[in-house]
């Protein structure tokens, strides 16, 4: 149903973005100093249709979009959120850390620890 939903929306955005470009602009903007005067007006039985059909797009855009909200698949995790999950494993930046109370075993001595002092 969200996927019916979401093809619908583009469908519905496609169609606004076309017919808001298909509108004559009524007199505002900088072509309105280049138009002759037999133009003012414009068709109107074009304009009421054009403006019409803009509110009727407006409106389903609108409905589409709540009613897709309510759709939104929501997966049931029974871990747990991913951000739940990296506050219960953060390190406390606060916590003194400890240190290990027995020595590590001694290392093997390697020829590049030899070379350390020897050149000047």
């Amino acid at each position: 149903m969200y996927t019916l939903i979401t093809v619908l929306l583009f469908i519905v955005c496609i169609l606004l973005v076309l017919i808001v470009l298909v509108q004559n602009s009524k007199g505002g903007g900088l072509a309105s100093n280049f138009q002759s005067s037999g133009q003012v007006m414009g068709v109107r039985k074009t304009t009421d249709f054009l403006e019409k059909g803009t509110w009727f797009l407006a409106g389903a855009l609108l409905f589409l979009s709540v009613i897709g909200a309510g759709f939104i698949p929501r997966e049931q995790a029974e871990e747990g959120s991913r951000v739940q999950d990296q506050i219960e494993t953060a390190v406390d930046p606060t916590q003194v850390p400890t240190f290990p109370t027995t020595p590590p075993p001694a290392a093997e001595e390697t020829p590049a620890a030899d070379d350390e002092g020897g050149e000047n």
